[in-house]
C-alpha cells in the first residue's frame, strides 16, 4: 500500500465523511483509483509504482542499431527525471559508463520529464551492444512524471537510530496526511496511518470546557506548539484547530465523528502527530534521520489529485449503496470531463521504446 494521488483526509473532507468506520474502505479505493489513473495516462510506470511520483530504478534497453533507428537516440518507455548512471554493454562483465558530459536528456525545451537520451554527436561516445544487443543499455535514475515537493515540518523523533522503525513523530500534523509520500534525506516514506499521543506535558488551562458545541475557545498551558489545521484530542473527543492566538485555540468540537464532552482543567492534550510509515519505498533505501531534520512531501499535479478525490468518492458512494445507483448526471458529466482532460494533458501515445 503506497503511492497515492490523494490523502484519506482530503477525501473525507470533500465528502463530509466523519468517523473512522470507512477509513479502510476509503484507503482501499484511493489506492485502486491511483492505479487506475496510471492506466489512463499510459506513461509506462511499473506495477505498484506511481506515474506522478518519482522512483529510483534501473531500466534495461536494447542497443538502438542504425538500421532500426538513429543509433545515437535511445527512446524510453517511461518518464525520466534525471540520470545517475548510463551504461553501455550492460550485459558484459564490465559495463562501460557513458559520461554525463556525452549525452543530452530530451526534449530539452519541455523536460523534465524526458522521453529519450541522445548521445552528444560532438563527442566520441556511442551506444554499443557488447556481447548481445539485448539489454545492452542500462539507465539508472529517477523515473516519473514529476517530483514536486512542499515543506511539511520536521521529524521530531522515532528514526534517529533505526532504519527499520515504522513509527515517527512529526512537528506539524496539519500538513502531513495518511497517503502522503514523504522525502527526508534520500529516503521516501509512505504514511499509512496516524495516531494521537500526549503533547509533552501540555494541559488545558481552562475550567469552562463544557459539553456544548458553541464552546469553541479553549486555553492551553504556555509553549504548547499547536498550530492551526491540527487535530487534538481531549479525553476521547477530537477537536479541529481553526486558529491559534497565543495560548487560546479556536476549535471545531466533536470532530471526525467523536463524541462531544466536557473536559476538566488540566486535562492532557493529545495531538495527531504520530505517523505509521512504510520505509524505503520507490527504490530508495531506509536510512537513519536525526531529530529536527526537515521533511518534504511529494505533490502530484493538482488536477490528478482532484480526479483521485472525485473518483474515490464516486466509488465509495456506489459501494455503500451496493452498486444500486449510479452517479448523478451532472456529477457523471463532470467526472467524465475531468477524465478526458487528464487524458488530453497526460496520456502518452508512445508506450514502448524502439
Amino acid at each position: 500500500m503506497a503511492n497515492w494521488y490523494c490523502s484519506r483526509e482530503s477525501v473525507k473532507r470533500a465528502g463530509a465523511v466523519n468517523g473512522t468506520l470507512f477509513d479502510n474502505q476509503v484507503d482501499r479505493i484511493i489506492e485502486a483509483t491511483s492505479r487506475s489513473i496510471d492506466k489512463i495516462v499510459r506513461r509506462g510506470s511499473k506495477p505498484g509504482r506511481a506515474t506522478f511520483l518519482p522512483s529510483t530504478e534501473t531500466r534495461l534497453y536494447r542497443w538502438p542499431r542504425p538500421h532500426t533507428t538513429r543509433s545515437w537516440i535511445l527512446w524510453l518507455d517511461g518518464d525520466l527525471l534525471s540520470v545517475t548512471t548510463l551504461h553501455k554493454k550492460a550485459q558484459d562483465s564490465s559495463p562501460v559508463t557513458i559520461s554525463s558530459d556525452d549525452f543530452f536528456l530530451e526534449p530539452n525545451n519541455f523536460g523534465p520529464p524526458y522521453n529519450r537520451i541522445e548521445i552528444d554527436q560532438s563527442s566520441s561516445a556511442a551506444y554499443e551492444a557488447g556481447d548481445t544487443a539485448q539489454r545492452s543499455i542500462s539507465v539508472t535514475g529517477s523515473w516519473g512524471y514529476s517530483k514536486d515537493t512542499v515543506s511539511c515540518g520536521t521529524i521530531v523523533s522515532g528514526l534517529a537510530s533505526s532504519t527499520t522503525a515504522t513509527t515517527m513523530v512529526c512537528s506539524d500534523g496539519s500538513v502531513v496526511n495518511v497517503g502522503d509520500t514523504l522525502l527526508d534525506l534520500s529516503e521516501q516514506m509512505f504514511v499509512s496511518e496516524r495516531s494521537f499521543a500526549a503533547l509533552d506535558s501540555v494541559l488545558i488551562n481552562d475550567a469552562s470546557v463544557t459539553q456544548n458545541m458553541s464552546n469553541t475557545s479553549i486555553t492551553l498551558d504556555g509553549s504548547h506548539g499547536v498550530v492551526a489545521g491540527e487535530i487534538i484530542r481531549l479525553d476521547s473527543e477530537q477537536l479541529f484547530v481553526e486558529s491559534v492566538s497565543t495560548n487560546v485555540l479556536t476549535v471545531i468540537r466533536a470532530f471526525n465523528g467523536s463524541t462531544l464532552a466536557a473536559h476538566s482543567d488540566d486535562t492532557a492534550v493529545h495531538i495527531n502527530r504520530t505517523l505509521t510509515i512504510e520505509r524505503g519505498i520507490n527504490g530508495t533505501t531506509a536510512v537513519t534521520h536525526p531529530n529536527s531534520t526537515a521533511m518534504t512531501k511529494y505533490e502530484p499535479p493538482f488536477d490528478i489529485t482532484q480526479l483521485c478525490v472525485a473518483e474515490t468518492l464516486r466509488s465509495l458512494g456506489q459501494e455503500n449503496e451496493m452498486w444500486n445507483r449510479t452517479a448523478g448526471q451532472i456529477r457523471g458529466q463532470v467526472l467524465d470531463q475531468m477524465t478526458d482532460d487528464i487524458k488530453s494533458r497526460y496520456q502518452r501515445l508512445r508506450e514502448a521504446a524502439v
